[in-house]
This record gives structure tokens, C-alpha cells and sequence, in this order.
């Protein structure tokens, strides 16, 4: 029996990303960082999956 887990993590859509940072402030675990293009990245390593980036975007730029 296979009890290995997948960790799902949320990541940023970079087309509708406008790299306001507003996701960066609210992530629990640091996660999110910017890229050298200005437009934000999450780390799927360091991510909670806890949603507090998605619900706070202002452009729905970042999903499951």
C-alpha cells in the first residue's frame, strides 16, 4: 500500500500577475518571493497550501 502524499501548492499565473506584493505580505511561511521581471513566485516547497495568497489578490492570479 502506497502512503505517500502529494503536496499540492498554489502558484502564480505570471501573464495576470500585476506584482503589487500584496500576496507576499500576507503568506504565513515566506513563500512567495519576486522574480527579477517584478511579477511574484511561490516557492511550492516552503507553500502551506493555506490559500491566504489567493484570497487576497486583487487580479485572481493565483490558483491550486
Amino acid at each position: 500500500m502506497n502512503t505517500e502524499v502529494h503536496k499540492m501548492a498554489y502558484s502564480i499565473n505570471k501573464d495576470d500577475c500585476i506584482g503589487c506584493g500584496t500576496c507576499e505580505g500576507e503568506c504565513p511561511s515566506g513563500a512567495i518571493s519576486v522574480g527579477e521581471d517584478g511579477k511574484y513566485l511561490i516557492d511550492p516547497e516552503q507553500c502551506l497550501d493555506c490559500g491566504a495568497c489567493a484570497s487576497v489578490c486583487p487580479v485572481d492570479a493565483i490558483k491550486e
